[in-house]
Protein backbone atom coordinates (compact mmCIF):
# COMPACT_ATOMS: atom_id res chain seq x y z
CA UNK A 1 0.00 0.00 0.00
CA UNK A 2 1.37 3.12 -1.11
CA UNK A 3 2.67 5.78 1.93
CA UNK A 4 3.66 9.45 1.88
CA UNK A 5 2.09 12.34 -0.36
CA UNK A 6 -1.35 12.79 -1.51
CA UNK A 7 -0.17 12.20 -5.00
CA UNK A 8 1.47 8.54 -3.89
CA UNK A 9 -1.41 7.33 -1.76
CA UNK A 10 -3.72 7.83 -4.67
CA UNK A 11 -2.42 5.09 -6.33
CA UNK A 12 -4.12 3.00 -4.23
CA UNK A 13 -7.18 3.95 -5.44
CA UNK A 14 -6.21 3.16 -9.19
CA UNK A 15 -6.19 -0.39 -10.99
CA UNK A 16 -2.81 -2.47 -10.82
CA UNK A 17 -0.79 -2.18 -13.68
CA UNK A 18 -1.34 -6.15 -14.36
CA UNK A 19 -4.05 -8.31 -14.51
CA UNK A 20 -4.79 -10.09 -11.37
CA UNK A 21 -6.75 -13.03 -12.35
CA UNK A 22 -2.59 -13.77 -14.07
CA UNK A 23 -1.14 -13.97 -10.31
CA UNK A 24 -0.81 -17.64 -9.96
CA UNK A 25 0.79 -17.12 -5.88
CA UNK A 26 1.89 -14.34 -3.72
CA UNK A 27 5.09 -14.46 -1.12
CA UNK A 28 4.52 -11.92 1.51
CA UNK A 29 7.53 -10.86 3.34
CA UNK A 30 5.66 -9.81 6.56
CA UNK A 31 2.53 -8.48 7.81
CA UNK A 32 2.86 -4.64 7.56
CA UNK A 33 0.68 -2.25 5.73
CA UNK A 34 3.11 -0.85 3.25
CA UNK A 35 4.03 -4.78 2.28
CA UNK A 36 0.20 -6.40 2.87
CA UNK A 37 -2.14 -3.61 2.48
CA UNK A 38 -3.58 -4.25 -1.29
CA UNK A 39 -3.69 -7.92 -0.76
CA UNK A 40 -7.46 -7.55 0.22
CA UNK A 41 -7.91 -5.46 -3.28
CA UNK A 42 -6.02 -7.81 -5.44
CA UNK A 43 -8.64 -10.47 -4.22
CA UNK A 44 -11.61 -8.37 -4.91
CA UNK A 45 -10.02 -7.91 -8.37
CA UNK A 46 -9.51 -10.92 -8.97
CA UNK A 47 -6.54 -12.65 -7.47
CA UNK A 48 -7.78 -16.62 -6.69
CA UNK A 49 -4.48 -17.99 -5.72
CA UNK A 50 -2.60 -18.68 -2.74
CA UNK A 51 -0.65 -16.24 -0.22
CA UNK A 52 2.40 -17.67 1.44
CA UNK A 53 3.88 -16.33 4.48
CA UNK A 54 4.87 -17.40 8.23
CA UNK A 55 2.14 -18.49 10.62
CA UNK A 56 2.97 -14.90 12.58
CA UNK A 57 2.54 -12.90 9.47
CA UNK A 58 -1.19 -14.81 8.97
CA UNK A 59 -1.84 -14.45 12.68
CA UNK A 60 -1.05 -10.25 12.49
CA UNK A 61 -2.84 -9.75 8.85
CA UNK A 62 -5.84 -11.68 9.87
CA UNK A 63 -6.48 -7.98 12.56
CA UNK A 64 -4.38 -5.42 10.28
CA UNK A 65 -6.08 -5.86 7.08
CA UNK A 66 -9.54 -5.56 9.03
CA UNK A 67 -8.50 -2.63 10.67
CA UNK A 68 -7.12 -1.02 7.14
CA UNK A 69 -10.69 -1.51 5.76
CA UNK A 70 -12.23 -0.32 8.52
CA UNK A 71 -9.99 2.98 8.38
CA UNK A 72 -10.72 3.09 4.94
CA UNK A 73 -14.92 2.72 5.51
CA UNK A 74 -14.47 5.30 7.97
CA UNK A 75 -12.34 7.80 6.27
CA UNK A 76 -14.40 7.52 2.96
CA UNK A 77 -17.88 8.10 4.71
CA UNK A 78 -16.11 11.24 6.09
CA UNK A 79 -14.59 12.80 2.45
CA UNK A 80 -17.70 11.75 0.60
CA UNK A 81 -19.95 13.91 3.69
CA UNK A 82 -18.09 16.84 2.21
CA UNK A 83 -17.97 15.87 -1.08
CA UNK A 84 -21.83 16.17 -0.84
CA UNK A 85 -21.34 20.18 0.45
CA UNK A 86 -19.31 20.08 -2.51
CA UNK A 87 -21.56 18.68 -4.93
CA UNK A 88 -18.60 16.26 -5.50
CA UNK A 89 -18.39 12.71 -6.82
CA UNK A 90 -18.61 10.22 -4.00
CA UNK A 91 -16.04 7.37 -4.06
CA UNK A 92 -15.66 3.94 -3.02
CA UNK A 93 -13.03 3.01 -0.35
CA UNK A 94 -10.46 0.88 -1.85
CA UNK A 95 -11.82 -2.56 -0.18
CA UNK A 96 -13.37 -3.16 2.75
CA UNK A 97 -13.70 -5.14 6.20
CA UNK A 98 -15.77 -8.10 4.22
CA UNK A 99 -13.09 -7.50 1.54
CA UNK A 100 -10.04 -8.25 4.08
CA UNK A 101 -11.77 -10.80 5.78
CA UNK A 102 -12.67 -12.77 2.41
CA UNK A 103 -8.90 -12.39 1.25
CA UNK A 104 -7.88 -14.36 4.60
CA UNK A 105 -9.15 -17.52 3.42
CA UNK A 106 -6.37 -17.67 0.65
CA UNK A 107 -3.17 -17.28 3.75
CA UNK A 108 -1.49 -20.21 4.05
CA UNK A 109 1.37 -20.68 6.77
CA UNK A 110 4.75 -21.92 6.11
CA UNK A 111 7.68 -22.33 8.48
CA UNK A 112 11.21 -20.85 8.32
CA UNK A 113 13.46 -22.89 5.68
CA UNK A 114 11.20 -24.83 4.46
CA UNK A 115 11.43 -25.44 0.64
CA UNK A 116 8.24 -24.82 -0.78
CA UNK A 117 7.20 -26.28 -4.70
CA UNK A 118 5.98 -23.11 -6.65
CA UNK A 119 4.32 -23.31 -10.51
CA UNK A 120 7.14 -23.49 -13.78
CA UNK A 121 10.09 -24.61 -12.04
CA UNK A 122 9.94 -21.95 -9.18
CA UNK A 123 10.21 -23.00 -5.63
CA UNK A 124 11.21 -20.69 -2.72
CA UNK A 125 11.94 -20.48 1.21
CA UNK A 126 11.70 -18.01 4.08
CA UNK A 127 14.26 -16.90 6.47
CA UNK A 128 13.87 -14.91 9.42
CA UNK A 129 14.33 -11.41 8.44
CA UNK A 130 14.89 -9.47 12.18
CA UNK A 131 12.37 -7.35 11.58
CA UNK A 132 9.05 -7.83 12.90
CA UNK A 133 7.37 -10.85 14.23
CA UNK A 134 6.77 -13.64 11.53
CA UNK A 135 9.02 -11.39 8.92
CA UNK A 136 11.17 -12.88 6.10
CA UNK A 137 13.63 -12.69 3.49
CA UNK A 138 12.77 -14.85 0.72
CA UNK A 139 15.06 -17.04 -1.13
CA UNK A 140 13.83 -17.93 -4.50
CA UNK A 141 15.32 -21.09 -7.26
CA UNK A 142 14.23 -20.10 -10.92
CA UNK A 143 14.55 -22.78 -13.74
CA UNK A 144 16.15 -21.42 -16.34
CA UNK A 145 17.61 -22.17 -19.81
CA UNK A 146 21.42 -21.32 -18.48
CA UNK A 147 20.67 -23.14 -14.99
CA UNK A 148 19.13 -22.25 -11.97
CA UNK A 149 19.07 -18.66 -10.71
CA UNK A 150 18.88 -18.07 -6.72
CA UNK A 151 17.77 -14.40 -5.93
CA UNK A 152 16.99 -13.20 -2.38
CA UNK A 153 14.72 -10.77 -1.98
CA UNK A 154 15.44 -8.90 1.40
CA UNK A 155 11.68 -7.89 2.65
CA UNK A 156 12.49 -5.71 5.06
CA UNK A 157 15.70 -6.19 7.35
CA UNK A 158 16.08 -5.48 10.89
CA UNK A 159 18.99 -3.93 13.23
CA UNK A 160 21.50 -5.56 14.96
CA UNK A 161 19.55 -4.53 18.13
CA UNK A 162 16.02 -5.36 18.65
CA UNK A 163 14.19 -6.18 21.58
CA UNK A 164 11.63 -8.79 20.40
CA UNK A 165 13.61 -9.85 17.44
CA UNK A 166 16.66 -12.74 16.51
CA UNK A 167 19.30 -11.24 14.15
CA UNK A 168 17.91 -11.71 10.50
CA UNK A 169 19.36 -14.59 8.92
CA UNK A 170 19.38 -15.66 4.83
CA UNK A 171 21.86 -17.37 2.83
CA UNK A 172 24.65 -16.60 0.55
CA UNK A 173 26.33 -17.73 -2.67
CA UNK A 174 23.11 -16.29 -5.02
CA UNK A 175 22.44 -14.48 -8.42
CA UNK A 176 21.11 -11.78 -7.63
CA UNK A 177 20.16 -9.87 -4.30
CA UNK A 178 16.83 -7.61 -3.95
CA UNK A 179 17.66 -5.35 -0.65
CA UNK A 180 15.26 -2.84 0.95
CA UNK A 181 17.62 0.63 1.78
CA UNK A 182 15.18 2.65 4.03
CA UNK A 183 18.15 4.10 6.45
CA UNK A 184 20.80 3.76 3.41
CA UNK A 185 21.63 7.38 4.08
CA UNK A 186 21.95 7.08 7.92
CA UNK A 187 22.88 5.57 11.17
CA UNK A 188 21.50 5.55 14.32
CA UNK A 189 23.34 6.46 17.70
CA UNK A 190 23.43 3.58 19.91
CA UNK A 191 20.66 1.36 19.47
CA UNK A 192 21.43 -1.14 22.19
CA UNK A 193 19.16 -1.89 24.89
CA UNK A 194 21.09 0.24 27.32
CA UNK A 195 21.78 2.86 24.98
CA UNK A 196 17.82 2.33 23.40
CA UNK A 197 16.78 2.85 27.67
CA UNK A 198 19.45 5.58 28.17
CA UNK A 199 17.72 7.57 25.55
CA UNK A 200 13.85 7.05 26.19
CA UNK A 201 14.50 7.99 29.87
CA UNK A 202 16.23 11.12 28.94
CA UNK A 203 13.34 12.26 26.66
CA UNK A 204 10.44 11.26 29.14
CA UNK A 205 12.43 12.76 31.91
CA UNK A 206 12.42 16.51 30.13
CA UNK A 207 9.08 15.91 28.93
CA UNK A 208 7.72 15.53 32.77
CA UNK A 209 5.74 18.16 33.59
CA UNK A 210 2.67 18.13 36.26
CA UNK A 211 -0.11 18.87 33.85
CA UNK A 212 1.54 17.21 30.63
CA UNK A 213 1.73 14.36 28.29
CA UNK A 214 4.04 12.83 26.37
CA UNK A 215 2.50 11.21 23.00
CA UNK A 216 4.13 8.66 21.24
CA UNK A 217 2.89 7.77 17.31
CA UNK A 218 3.27 4.52 17.59
CA UNK A 219 3.05 1.49 14.68
CA UNK A 220 0.21 -0.73 16.26
CA UNK A 221 2.38 -3.95 15.60
CA UNK A 222 5.84 -4.53 17.70
CA UNK A 223 6.76 -0.98 18.03
CA UNK A 224 4.31 -0.42 21.11
CA UNK A 225 5.01 -3.59 22.38
CA UNK A 226 8.81 -2.56 22.30
CA UNK A 227 8.13 0.56 23.96
CA UNK A 228 6.00 -1.06 26.59
CA UNK A 229 8.84 -3.24 27.58
CA UNK A 230 11.50 -0.50 27.64
CA UNK A 231 9.15 2.06 30.06
CA UNK A 232 8.00 -0.78 32.48
CA UNK A 233 11.62 -1.72 32.95
CA UNK A 234 12.49 2.15 33.44
CA UNK A 235 9.54 2.39 35.92
CA UNK A 236 10.26 -0.91 37.55
CA UNK A 237 14.12 0.03 38.28
CA UNK A 238 13.40 3.18 39.47
CA UNK A 239 14.51 5.26 36.52
CA UNK A 240 11.65 6.58 35.94
CA UNK A 241 8.52 7.73 37.94
CA UNK A 242 5.79 5.64 37.55
CA UNK A 243 3.04 6.84 35.37
CA UNK A 244 0.39 5.97 33.98
CA UNK A 245 0.58 4.74 30.13
CA UNK A 246 -2.29 4.43 27.75
CA UNK A 247 -2.46 2.55 24.77
CA UNK A 248 -5.12 4.21 22.58
CA UNK A 249 -5.69 1.76 20.05
CA UNK A 250 -7.96 -1.66 19.77
CA UNK A 251 -5.55 -2.75 16.66
CA UNK A 252 -2.29 -2.24 19.36
CA UNK A 253 -4.90 -4.42 21.64
CA UNK A 254 -5.50 -6.98 19.47
CA UNK A 255 -1.71 -7.14 18.20
CA UNK A 256 -0.47 -7.20 21.50
CA UNK A 257 -3.09 -10.53 22.44
CA UNK A 258 -1.10 -11.96 19.66
CA UNK A 259 2.36 -11.10 20.54
CA UNK A 260 1.61 -12.71 23.99
CA UNK A 261 0.34 -16.17 22.54
CA UNK A 262 4.09 -15.84 20.81
CA UNK A 263 5.83 -14.93 23.52
CA UNK A 264 7.94 -17.94 24.35
CA UNK A 265 9.31 -17.99 21.64
CA UNK A 266 10.30 -14.44 21.88
CA UNK A 267 13.78 -12.90 23.24
CA UNK A 268 12.42 -10.81 26.24
CA UNK A 269 9.30 -12.55 25.89
CA UNK A 270 9.22 -12.62 29.72
CA UNK A 271 9.76 -8.92 30.55
CA UNK A 272 6.87 -8.37 27.90
CA UNK A 273 4.43 -10.36 29.30
CA UNK A 274 5.49 -8.51 33.06
CA UNK A 275 5.05 -5.60 31.16
CA UNK A 276 1.54 -6.08 30.15
CA UNK A 277 0.49 -7.08 33.64
CA UNK A 278 1.45 -3.75 35.59
CA UNK A 279 -0.53 -1.62 37.15
CA UNK A 280 0.11 1.33 35.37
CA UNK A 281 -0.79 0.29 31.71
CA UNK A 282 -4.19 0.78 30.38
CA UNK A 283 -5.44 -0.39 27.30
CA UNK A 284 -8.55 1.74 25.34
CA UNK A 285 -11.22 0.27 23.34
CA UNK A 286 -14.19 2.19 22.74
CA UNK A 287 -14.15 5.82 21.50
CA UNK A 288 -15.72 7.26 24.94
CA UNK A 289 -13.19 5.45 26.33
CA UNK A 290 -10.63 7.05 23.88
CA UNK A 291 -11.66 10.55 24.35
CA UNK A 292 -12.00 10.32 27.85
CA UNK A 293 -7.96 10.44 27.89
CA UNK A 294 -8.61 14.24 27.07
CA UNK A 295 -9.82 14.54 30.93
CA UNK A 296 -6.62 13.45 32.51
CA UNK A 297 -5.03 15.35 35.20
CA UNK A 298 -1.32 14.64 35.43
CA UNK A 299 1.46 13.60 33.64
CA UNK A 300 0.98 10.54 31.69
CA UNK A 301 2.16 8.90 28.25
CA UNK A 302 0.18 7.87 25.47
CA UNK A 303 0.82 5.46 22.76
CA UNK A 304 -1.38 5.46 19.62
CA UNK A 305 -1.31 4.46 16.48
CA UNK A 306 -0.84 5.47 13.20
CA UNK A 307 3.39 5.61 13.70
CA UNK A 308 3.05 8.21 11.14
CA UNK A 309 0.31 10.39 12.20
CA UNK A 310 -1.76 9.82 9.31
CA UNK A 311 -4.79 8.27 10.59
CA UNK A 312 -6.06 6.69 13.41
CA UNK A 313 -6.66 8.18 17.15
CA UNK A 314 -3.23 9.71 17.24
CA UNK A 315 -4.04 12.47 15.54
CA UNK A 316 -7.19 13.55 17.66
CA UNK A 317 -4.39 13.39 20.69
CA UNK A 318 -2.30 15.53 18.74
CA UNK A 319 -4.95 18.32 18.08
CA UNK A 320 -5.20 18.37 21.62
CA UNK A 321 -1.95 19.06 22.82
CA UNK A 322 0.42 20.33 19.87
CA UNK A 323 -0.55 23.55 20.67
CA UNK A 324 0.62 23.25 24.23
CA UNK A 325 3.80 24.30 25.83
CA UNK A 326 3.55 21.40 28.25
CA UNK A 327 3.38 18.73 25.54
CA UNK A 328 6.06 16.49 23.78
CA UNK A 329 5.38 14.50 20.74
CA UNK A 330 8.43 11.43 20.90
CA UNK A 331 8.46 9.97 16.96
CA UNK A 332 9.76 6.42 17.40
CA UNK A 333 9.78 5.33 13.73
CA UNK A 334 10.88 6.35 10.17
CA UNK A 335 8.40 8.98 8.96
CA UNK A 336 7.60 9.05 4.92
CA UNK A 337 7.95 12.27 2.69
CA UNK A 338 5.08 14.18 3.10
CA UNK A 339 3.40 12.71 5.96
CA UNK A 340 2.16 14.89 9.30
CA UNK A 341 4.91 12.70 10.67
CA UNK A 342 7.52 13.82 8.64
CA UNK A 343 6.29 17.34 8.83
CA UNK A 344 6.80 17.73 12.23
CA UNK A 345 9.82 15.86 12.32
CA UNK A 346 11.01 18.58 9.98
CA UNK A 347 9.97 21.43 12.45
CA UNK A 348 6.62 22.90 10.88
CA UNK A 349 5.52 25.94 13.25
CA UNK A 350 1.37 24.85 12.07
CA UNK A 351 0.11 22.02 10.73
CA UNK A 352 -3.01 21.01 9.28
CA UNK A 353 -5.08 18.44 10.90
CA UNK A 354 -8.92 17.02 9.52
CA UNK A 355 -9.06 20.70 8.20
CA UNK A 356 -8.61 22.74 11.39
CA UNK A 357 -4.93 24.92 11.72
CA UNK A 358 -2.85 23.62 14.87
CA UNK A 359 0.19 25.81 16.04
CA UNK A 360 2.53 23.49 17.50
CA UNK A 361 4.10 24.52 20.79
CA UNK A 362 4.81 21.31 21.83
CA UNK A 363 8.06 19.86 22.12
CA UNK A 364 8.96 17.11 19.33
CA UNK A 365 11.61 14.68 19.75
CA UNK A 366 12.71 11.96 17.94
CA UNK A 367 14.31 8.63 18.90
CA UNK A 368 15.68 6.29 15.83
CA UNK A 369 16.97 3.51 18.39
CA UNK A 370 13.49 1.86 17.61
CA UNK A 371 13.00 1.40 14.37
CA UNK A 372 12.98 -2.12 12.62
CA UNK A 373 14.96 -0.94 9.85
CA UNK A 374 18.84 -1.98 9.96
CA UNK A 375 20.54 1.09 9.44
CA UNK A 376 23.56 1.70 6.34
CA UNK A 377 26.32 0.30 7.96
CA UNK A 378 23.86 -2.65 9.14
CA UNK A 379 22.29 -2.46 5.63
CA UNK A 380 26.27 -2.75 3.80
CA UNK A 381 27.04 -5.57 6.48
CA UNK A 382 23.85 -7.48 5.52
CA UNK A 383 24.90 -7.60 1.52
CA UNK A 384 28.49 -8.27 2.50
CA UNK A 385 27.35 -12.13 4.42
CA UNK A 386 25.37 -12.59 1.52
CA UNK A 387 28.18 -12.52 -1.28
CA UNK A 388 29.95 -13.89 -3.65
CA UNK A 389 26.80 -11.78 -5.21
CA UNK A 390 27.19 -13.48 -8.90
CA UNK A 391 25.06 -11.04 -11.02
CA UNK A 392 23.87 -8.52 -9.68
CA UNK A 393 22.15 -6.22 -7.22
CA UNK A 394 18.75 -4.65 -6.59
CA UNK A 395 17.98 -1.68 -3.85
CA UNK A 396 14.72 -0.94 -3.35
CA UNK A 397 12.27 0.72 -0.96
CA UNK A 398 13.89 3.70 -0.19
CA UNK A 399 13.79 7.15 -0.77
CA UNK A 400 15.75 8.38 -3.69
CA UNK A 401 18.64 10.02 -0.87
CA UNK A 402 18.60 6.84 0.68
CA UNK A 403 19.07 4.66 -2.01
CA UNK A 404 21.14 6.91 -4.05
CA UNK A 405 23.45 7.10 -0.44
CA UNK A 406 23.52 3.18 -0.01
CA UNK A 407 24.73 2.61 -3.62
CA UNK A 408 27.39 5.03 -2.99
CA UNK A 409 28.92 2.92 -0.30
CA UNK A 410 28.24 0.05 -1.89
CA UNK A 411 30.23 1.22 -4.96
CA UNK A 412 33.35 1.48 -2.95
CA UNK A 413 32.94 -2.22 -2.41
CA UNK A 414 34.80 -4.64 -5.40
CA UNK A 415 32.54 -7.63 -4.82
CA UNK A 416 29.50 -6.83 -6.62
CA UNK A 417 29.04 -6.82 -10.07
CA UNK A 418 26.28 -4.65 -11.04
CA UNK A 419 23.94 -2.45 -8.76
CA UNK A 420 20.70 -1.68 -10.20
CA UNK A 421 18.22 1.58 -8.55
CA UNK A 422 14.78 0.46 -10.20
CA UNK A 423 11.48 3.57 -10.85
CA UNK A 424 8.58 2.57 -9.98
CA UNK A 425 6.86 -0.09 -12.98
CA UNK A 426 10.41 -0.37 -13.78
CA UNK A 427 10.98 -4.13 -15.29
CA UNK A 428 13.55 -6.63 -15.80
CA UNK A 429 14.92 -9.70 -17.72
CA UNK A 430 17.12 -11.67 -15.35
CA UNK A 431 19.52 -13.94 -16.66
CA UNK A 432 22.60 -16.30 -15.18
CA UNK A 433 24.97 -13.59 -16.92
CA UNK A 434 23.38 -10.37 -15.58
CA UNK A 435 19.86 -8.58 -15.93
CA UNK A 436 18.72 -6.37 -18.66
CA UNK A 437 16.11 -3.23 -17.95
CA UNK A 438 13.35 -3.18 -20.53
CA UNK A 439 11.15 -0.38 -21.52
CA UNK A 440 7.68 0.05 -19.68
CA UNK A 441 4.58 -0.89 -21.29
CA UNK A 442 2.32 1.54 -21.77
CA UNK A 443 0.74 3.83 -19.86
CA UNK A 444 3.52 3.01 -17.27
CA UNK A 445 5.03 4.27 -15.16
CA UNK A 446 2.18 5.66 -13.43
CA UNK A 447 4.21 8.16 -11.62
CA UNK A 448 7.55 9.67 -12.77
CA UNK A 449 10.58 9.63 -10.33
CA UNK A 450 10.45 13.18 -9.18
CA UNK A 451 6.95 12.26 -7.72
CA UNK A 452 7.89 9.63 -5.88
CA UNK A 453 9.34 9.61 -2.36
CA UNK A 454 8.88 13.60 -2.21
CA UNK A 455 6.75 16.03 -1.29
CA UNK A 456 4.03 16.82 -3.26
CA UNK A 457 1.89 19.88 -4.24
CA UNK A 458 -0.92 19.05 -1.74
CA UNK A 459 2.24 19.70 0.71
CA UNK A 460 3.34 22.74 -0.43
CA UNK A 461 -0.23 24.27 -1.06
CA UNK A 462 -0.98 23.79 2.51
CA UNK A 463 2.52 25.24 3.46
CA UNK A 464 2.35 28.52 1.42
CA UNK A 465 -2.05 28.96 2.92
CA UNK A 466 -0.23 28.44 6.73
CA UNK A 467 2.67 30.54 5.65
CA UNK A 468 -0.07 33.36 4.49
CA UNK A 469 -2.10 32.96 7.69
CA UNK A 470 0.95 33.85 9.35
CA UNK A 471 1.99 36.56 7.82
CA UNK A 472 -1.44 37.94 8.05
CA UNK A 473 -1.39 37.32 11.53
CA UNK A 474 1.96 39.25 12.13
CA UNK A 475 0.81 42.38 10.06
CA UNK A 476 0.31 45.75 12.05
CA UNK A 477 -3.25 46.29 10.66
CA UNK A 478 -6.06 45.90 8.63
CA UNK A 479 -4.03 47.92 5.74
CA UNK A 480 -0.88 45.68 6.16
CA UNK A 481 -2.87 42.43 5.70
CA UNK A 482 -4.48 44.65 2.54
CA UNK A 483 -1.18 44.70 1.21
CA UNK A 484 -0.40 41.56 1.62
CA UNK A 485 -3.55 39.90 -0.27
CA UNK A 486 -2.99 42.45 -3.23
CA UNK A 487 0.76 41.08 -3.75
CA UNK A 488 -0.86 37.54 -3.50
CA UNK A 489 -4.09 38.51 -6.20
CA UNK A 490 -1.07 40.61 -8.47
CA UNK A 491 1.42 37.13 -8.20
CA UNK A 492 -1.57 34.91 -9.44
CA UNK A 493 -2.67 37.59 -12.23
CA UNK A 494 0.58 37.40 -13.40
CA UNK A 495 1.08 34.12 -13.64
CA UNK A 496 -2.09 33.64 -15.61
CA UNK A 497 -0.73 35.71 -18.18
Amino acid sequence: MFQGSKTEKELNYRPFPFEPSSIHSVILTHAHIDHSGLLPKLVKAGFDGLIYCTAATVDLCTIMLQDSGHIQEMEVEQLNRRNRHRSHAAIEPIYTVADARAAMTQFRAVSYKEWQEGQGGLRFRFWDAGHLLGSSSVEVELTADDGPIRILFSGDVGPEHKLLEYPPDAPQNLDYVICESTYGDRERDDASQEGRRQQLRQIVSRAYHPNGALLIPSFAVERTQELLADLYALMETGKLPRSPIIIDSPLASRATAIFKRHAPSLPNGELLQKALNSQNIRFTESAEQSKAIDLIHGFHIVIAASGMCEAGRIRHRLKNWLWRDEGTVLLVGFQAEGTLGRILQDGARTVKIQGEEIVVRAAIRLLEAYSGHADATELVDWIAEREPIQSGLFLVHGEPAAIDQLKSRLSRRAPVPAIFTPKLDSEFRLTKFGAVELGPPAPLPRLSANEVGHRDWHNDYQSVILDLEDKLDQAADQKGRAVILRRIKRALQDDAV
